[in-house]
């Protein structure tokens, strides 16, 4: 018992890895409007544990805009979600991007991305 106990911990979806944002592109759309390309890798075991949205942060953390994910993409990683119309703030010039687990919450690998 004492080798199989620490197994079950080491594989509990509490200790897994959080979502990490991998990669992201920014295109100016409309003066002050925005559209964003966020690639997310997440272990996800399905329903129970998968990456259920991103956020966009202005550089005093003001959120900007929210992907929320409405399934796991367990069979799909990493994987690339779109946000059209993110309206942001005169002056900003690059803005940071998070992505949020089910399980883990924030935690995970986040990008700043400069503004073209």
């Amino acid at each position: 018992m004492r080798i199989i106990l620490p197994l079950l911990i080491l594989t509990s979806p509490a200790l897994a890895d959080p979502a990490n944002v991998v990669g992201a592109t920014a295109t100016k759309t409309a003066p002050g409007t925005y559209s964003f390309d966020v690639t997310i890798r997440s272990d996800e075991t399905g329903w129970d544990k998968y990456a259920d949205r991103w956020e966009i942060l202005a550089p005093d953390g003001t959120i900007l805009g929210t992907r929320e994910l409405l399934h796991p993409h367990e069979t799909e990683q990493p994987f690339t979600r779109s946000l059209a119309g993110v309206a942001i703030p005169a002056g900003t010039r690059e803005v940071t991007i998070r992505a949020h687990d089910k399980v883990e919450g924030f935690g995970g690998a986040e990008l700043t991305v400069t503004l073209p």
